[in-house]
């Protein structure tokens, strides 16, 4: 006949109840604590992150002028522009390819809303400069802006000798002014639009009636089309009696193409150079007019941006 032995109860006090507790509380505790979890977050709420709106364009210009984005922080931006002949002499000059104006530049980003940029063209020797910042983004979530505002300022330099050397010249004479403010929106990942009321000011003019000061407003727009094309257009008015000579309101048109770290800008456009002064005030032929014949012709020009982006500051880790 087997034995049976029994614990001494205070055996039982020390050993056996002291475990069973330990079980009971890894069985319970977890629950608590998650239920104490969830009773903490539902009295502070969800934190809320503020999403800002980004690739608004593909590049900081839509063909001429500026665009609402710009060049990252520690990131050079070089940048080589061509605008051909008016293609309507066809096959002999192989649709306005044997001449061009080129304008050479760089664009550097001081920080994410803080950008500046110069360069140089061949029309006139025109040295320009520009600064550009981003006074409000268009965001979501915990902030909400509907609109990107930015602010454009750009001073020109023309080298170019002066065609009477018998007038009184001065080298304020040489020196241009822009102010511009783009006000623009990304409505979805598809459709960008903005707007940019500008003033040039010309320290000499072409004539007496000419205003010193010129007002223009713009209007532009991307339409994604690809993971990596976009069609653009952008238009300037210049509204009549500011200019006395010749012009015309400048319409381009072009594709945004990415590839890597370059983009490329095909277009087609009425205006002949890149400077502000030069498509704003000195646009002269439209898309299609009459000659003094009556004969209809085109000032269509195919020109072309280069962007190539180099990183020269790598932004820190957070």
């Amino acid at each position: 006949m087997k034995k049976i032995y029994f614990l001494p109860a205070n055996v039982l006090t020390t050993v056996c109840f002291p475990a069973l507790f330990l079980i009971a509380a890894g069985l319970f505790l977890p629950q608590s604590l998650s239920a104490q979890d969830e009773d903490l977050l539902s009295l502070l709420g969800d934190e809320k992150t503020t999403d800002y709106a980004t690739a608004a364009f593909k590049a900081n210009r839509v063909v001429n002028g500026h665009s609402i984005e710009n060049t990252p922080k520690g990131v050079l931006d070089t940048k080589f522009s061509h605008r051909f002949n008016p293609i309507r002499q066809g096959i002999y000059d192989i649709f306005g390819l044997d001449g061009a104006s080129i304008r050479i530049g760089a664009d550097y980003g001081v920080t994410n809303r803080f950008m500046i940029g110069f360069g140089r063209s061949t029309y006139e020797k025109t040295i320009d400069g520009f600064a550009k910042y981003k006074i409000l983004r268009q965001c979501s979530g915990a902030k909400n802006m509907p609109i990107t505002l930015s602010y454009v300022i750009d001073a020109q330099l023309k080298t170019i000798k002066f065609a009477d050397l018998e007038r009184n010249n001065k080298f304020s004479d040489r020196l241009f002014y822009m102010h511009q403010v783009l006000i623009g929106r990304k409505f979805s990942n598809k459709l960008s639009l903005q707007l940019m009321p500008t003033l040039l000011h010309r320290n000499l003019t072409t004539s007496a009636q000419d205003k010193n000061d010129v007002f223009s407003i713009g209007a532009a727009g991307r339409i994604k089309l690809t993971k990596r094309v976009a069609l653009n257009a952008e238009y300037y008015y210049v509204p009549e009696g500011q200019i006395e000579a010749p012009y015309a309101n400048s319409l381009s048109i072009g594709f945004d193409i990415e590839t890597g770290g370059h983009v490329f800008q095909l277009h087609f456009t009425n205006s002949a150079y890149m400077t502000s002064k030069a498509f704003l005030t000195e646009t002269t032929e439209d898309w299609f007019f009459k000659n003094g014949d009556g004969k209809m012709l085109s000032g269509i020009r195919f020109g072309f941006n280069i962007s190539r982006v180099f990183t020269l500051k790598k932004p820190k880790l957070q």
